[in-house]
C-alpha cells in the first residue's frame, strides 16, 4: 500500500543520499548534450536524418551491452566501487572526443560516444537502486524522483553549454555547399567537428573530479534481503532466472524501453521539428525551444516529486503519460507554432516517467534488486532503436509523421501506470 507522506529517507543515510545525487546531475551531460550533437554533426559531416540518430543509437547501445555485466559486478564489488568505476569510464569516452575531433571521423565520435554510455550504464545500474533503499520503502519514488530532479538541472544546463561552446551558427544552403571546392569542404567540416573538443575536455574534467570525491567518501554498502535492507555484504543463493517470475518487473522494463525511446526521440529532434514546422528558423532560435523543452522537464521533476506526497505514484504517473499522448497528437495532426509548443510540453510530461517506472519495477525484488536494475538499465536501449525508426521515417516522410512512434510508446506506459506496476511477488512456475 503506498503512503505518499512517509519520509524521504533517514538521517543515517542523508551524506549518501547527497552524494550520489549529484552523480544524476553529471551524466545528464553526457545524454543531453546529444540533442545538440545531432544537428552539429549532421551539418559537419552532411548527414541524413537516420545517420544523425546514429548518434543516439551508440550512446544507448553502450547502456544496453554494460547494463547486464555492470548488474552482475555490482553484486560482486558492492555500489560504492561500481560507481567509481562507472565515472572513470566515463572520463575516458569523453576525452576520446579529443582525438576524434582532430581525425574529423563520424565514426570515431559514435565510438567515443558509446565508451561513456557504457561507463554511464554502470552509473544507472548502481544508483538508481541505491537511492530507492536510502530509507522507507513507501517514499521510494518520490525518492528516486528528487534525485532525478538534478539529471534535469543538468539537462537544462547542458544544452545552454552546447549552444554557447558546440553550435557555431555558420549555416549554408544545400547550393551552397554544392559548391564548395573538396578543399573548403574539409576545412568546414574540420572547423564543425573541432568546437566539441572543449566542451568534452571539460566534462572529462569534471567526472575525475568527482570520481576523487567519491573515492575518499564514506557510503554504505546495503545489501537486500527478502525486501529489506541491511547494511553488510550478501551473497544470497538464488537462481538468477527466477527474476523473470516477477511481472510487474517484465512489464516495467518493457514500459521503461518505451519511455525512453519516446523521450530520446522527441529530444533529439527538437530543433529538426522546429525548423520543418516553422520553415526558415535558424539554428540557434531552434534550440531555444529545445531549451524550453527540457526546463520543463526540469521543472516537472521537482514538482513531481512534491506532488507524490499527496498523490500516489501510479496516478500521477497516468495523468503524466495521458497528457504526453495528448500533446504527441497535437505535434502529428497540428499545423503553425501549435505542434511546436506541443513538443516543448512534453519536456514536463516525460519528467516523472523514468524514475517512478524504475521505483515501481523493483519494487519488492528483495536480493535480485540490482539484477532488477540491471535490466530496467538494459531496456534504455529504446533510446537507441526509437530515435532511428522516427529518423527512417522522417527520411521517407515528414518528420512530423515520425512522432507516430513515441505517440506508441506512451501508449504503453500509461497502460503500466494504470495496470502493470502492480506488484504481486514471482509467480508460480
Amino acid at each position: 500500500m503506498n503512503n505518499p507522506s512517509a519520509p524521504l529517507t533517514e538521517r543515517r543515510y542523508i551524506m549518501a543520499f547527497v552524494l550520489v545525487t549529484s552523480l544524476f546531475f553529471m551524466w545528464a551531460l553526457g545524454v543531453n548534450l546529444n540533442d545538440i550533437l545531432i544537428p552539429h554533426l549532421k551539418k559537419a559531416f552532411r548527414l541524413t536524418d537516420l545517420q544523425s540518430s546514429l548518434i543516439q543509437s551508440a550512446f544507448f547501445g553502450g547502456y544496453f551491452l554494460s547494463a547486464l555485466p555492470a548488474g552482475w559486478l555490482m553484486e560482486r564489488i558492492g555500489y560504492k566501487k561500481g560507481i567509481l568505476l562507472g565515472l572513470l569510464t566515463c572520463a575516458a569516452g569523453a576525452f576520446l572526443f579529443i582525438p576524434a575531433a582532430s581525425i574529423g571521423l563520424y565514426g570515431f565520435f559514435l565510438f567515443a560516444l558509446f565508451v561513456m554510455a557504457c561507463g554511464q550504464g554502470v552509473l544507472e545500474v548502481a544508483a538508481n537502486p541505491y537511492v530507492t533503499i536510502l530509507g522507507p520503502p513507501e517514499s521510494s519514488e518520490r525518492r528516486l524522483n528528487l534525485a532525478q530532479s538534478f539529471n534535469a538541472v543538468g539537462a537544462v544546463v547542458t544544452p545552454i553549454i552546447g549552444r554557447a561552446f558546440i553550435l557555431s551558427g555558420i549555416e549554408y544552403s544545400a547550393s551552397q555547399l554544392s559548391a564548395m571546392t573538396p578543399e573548403q569542404s574539409a576545412t568546414y567540416s574540420a572547423l564543425e567537428a573541432s568546437r566539441v573538443r572543449g566542451p568534452y575536455l571539460a566534462i572529462t574534467a569534471l567526472f575525475l573530479l568527482v570520481a576523487a570525491l567519491l573515492y575518499f567518501a564514506h557510503l554504505p554498502e546495503i545489501r537486500e534481503v527478502s525486501g529489506e535492507t541491511l547494511l553488510e555484504p550478501q551473497n544470497a543463493p538464488r537462481k538468477r532466472w527466477d527474476i523473470w517470475r516477477y511481472k510487474h518487473l517484465v512489464k516495467g522494463v518493457v514500459a521503461q524501453f518505451f519511455y525512453v525511446g519516446a523521450q530520446v526521440g522527441v529530444t533529439s529532434f527538437v530543433i529538426r521539428f522546429t525548423q520543418h514546422t516553422l520553415p526558415n528558423t535558424p539554428e540557434k532560435v531552434a534550440a531555444n525551444f529545445l531549451k524550453w523543452h527540457l526546463i520543463g522537464f526540469m521543472v516537472g521533476r521537482f514538482a513531481g516529486s512534491a506532488m507524490m506526497k499527496r498523490i500516489a505514484p501510479p496516478r500521477l504517473l497516468g495523468f503524466f503519460a495521458a497528457c504526453a499522448f495528448l500533446c504527441t497528437l497535437t505535434a502529428i495532426a497540428g499545423s503553425g507554432a501549435a505542434p511546436v509548443w506541443a513538443v516543448v510540453l512534453l519536456g514536463f510530461f516525460d519528467s516523472i516517467m523514468f524514475p517512478t517506472i524504475f521505483a515501481l519495477s523493483v519494487k519488492n525484488l528483495g536480493v535480485y534488486t540490482k539484477l532488477g536494475s540491471a535490466l530496467l538499465v538494459m531496456s534504455i536501449i529504446g533510446g537507441a532503436i526509437v530515435p532511428a525508426a522516427m529518423g527512417y521515417i522522417s527520411d521517407a516522410s515528414s518528420i512530423q509523421k515520425a512522432f507516430v512512434v513515441p505517440l506508441i510508446c506512451y501508449s504503453y506506459v500509461l497502460y503500466f501506470a494504470v495496470r502493470g506496476y502492480k506488484p504481486a511477488g514471482p509467480t508460480e512456475t
